[in-house]
């Protein structure tokens, strides 16, 4: 493992020596300097993960030479050394960027657990940037054409408010990816975000998952649990398929959207909770609220601000943009990987009744039976291709003497496996209920 560099910036050679010493024994690297513009320079010519800092020196002091190593490398941790240290002067330290304190005369023992610390606590800051920089593309938006401008444009001015969203569309058109792409350039952005499905939790438990419950408040609540809502505190809650949020509980909702206080089932108390939520359906909720299913003062709630998402067969012109996006990022994909003409002909005339989760299912399944350096019609699906195996497949059926509730049967596991068991990617494949699927599922004897 490589060492971790240290730089000491100091203007006793005493102090230079031994601690070069004590840090070297313990296997970092060292590297000192006598002033501040000698530190400047070694940090502009070292990797210098750590930098401790004397306050007194001649010339500069370190409170004067902090702000100039942070400007050279803001990602260096600073540890300020002093031997007369007064509580202004650790408070201006910290308001400059300063890691930690530590007084003079140095003890061995304090100087690496300081050392140490810091250290760890730059990994961790480091490691959380590099994931949230890889969430951030793992969630990226694609597209260039005209419909998706214009949702780049509405994100960008929506993200900064604190205003609730509506985001609507189909299936697979990707409503998560745009509440991430608030949430991450939101002020909230350091917050949780947070997500409820909320066609996936049973009605008699959504209650409890969304609000929190305390222990012995129903059959099953061994312990006190903390709901979605208190969750989310300081960040964003999702609220994904929310026209399927039961029409019984929309009051409760209401109520904690309009007081941002939430209380748990079973508890006496109320908790003021800070969140933005963002909503997402398939469904067309103003229909809803006309047939009696949804609450009408909820939807206005919910709806500050509405993005809809086109179908994919509408924006053919960021296919090439997607297909590229995907087996780029495949973990599917020894190396990069091209479409043949004919391959990305039938991709671009297909309508893509499952939008991007479509398009994403099938170029996985293609990279996995591709065995070239080129993904060809036989590497698609057969319902792409037109191919006769399709047919051919369905004569069997009948000669074995299928009965529909067969075949639909035979489709739905296929669904199933297909997605790897997701059961919500099956049930937008299939284009039908995820509780429809659910049942079905019972109903064949399988564990939901």
């Amino acid at each position: 493992m490589a060492r971790s560099t240290v730089l000491v910036i100091d203007d006793e050679p005493n102090i230079l020596t031994t601690v070069r010493r004590s840090l070297d024994l313990e296997g970092y690297q060292v590297e000192v300097a006598g002033g501040g513009a000698a530190g400047l320079a070694k940090l502009a010519e070292h990797d210098i993960e750590l930098v401790l800092l004397d306050v007194m020196m001649p010339g500069e002091t370190g409170i004067e030479v902090l702000p100039k190593l942070r400007a050279v490398k803001p990602e260096t941790i600073v540890v300020m050394m002093s031997g007369n240290a007064t509580i202004d002067t650790a408070v201006s330290a910290t308001k400059a960027g300063a890691y930690d304190f530590i007084e003079k005369p140095l003890s061995g023992d304090k100087l690496l657990l300081t050392v140490q610390n810091a250290l760890s606590f730059a990994r961790l800051h480091h490691e959380n940037a590099r994931l949230r920089g890889r969430a951030r593309s793992d969630f990226a938006m694609i597209g260039k054409g005209a419909a998706m401008r214009a949702i780049f444009d509405k994100v960008a001015k929506t993200a900064p408010s604190t205003g609730r969203v509506l985001i609507t569309g189909e299936n697979g058109t990707g409503k998560e990816l745009v509440a991430r792409a608030i949430h991450e350039h939101s002020k909230r952005a350091d917050g949780p975000f947070v997500k409820l499905n909320c066609a996936a939790i049973p009605s008699e438990l959504i209650e409890s998952e969304l609000f929190g419950h305390m222990k012995g408040s129903f059959t099953g609540a061994f312990a006190d649990r903390a709901g979605k809502f208190e969750l989310a505190d300081g960040g964003t809650l999702f609220l994904d398929e929310i026209g399927d949020f039961p029409l019984p509980l929309q009051a409760k909702l209401l109520r904690v959207l309009e007081d941002k206080v939430v209380r748990p089932l079973g508890d006496t108390r109320s908790e003021t909770v800070n969140v933005r939520v963002i909503a997402a359906t398939n469904r067309d909720l103003r229909r809803a609220v006309s047939e009696g299913q949804f609450r009408e003062d909820l939807f206005y709630r919910l709806n500050v601000v509405d993005i809809h998402l086109p179908p994919l067969r509408e924006r053919l012109e960021d296919l090439p943009l997607l297909i590229q996006h995907v087996l780029a990022r495949s973990a599917h994909a020894p190396q990069a990987r091209r479409l043949s003409e004919e391959a990305l002909r039938l991709l671009l005339h297909y309508p893509w009744p499952g939008n991007v989760r479509e398009l994403e299912n099938t170029l996985e399944r293609a990279l996995v039976l591709c065995q070239g350096e080129e993904i060809t019609p036989a590497d698609l699906p057969t319902h792409l291709t037109g191919s006769q195996p399709q047919v051919a497949g369905l004569q069997a059926a009948l000669i074995r003497r299928c009965t529909l509730a067969d075949l639909e049967r035979e489709y739905i596991l296929l669904a199933l496996e297909w997605t790897e068991g997701k059961k919500t990617e099956a049930a937008d494949l299939l284009q039908i209920d995820r509780k429809t699927l659910y049942r079905k599922l019972v109903e064949y004897g399988k564990e939901v």
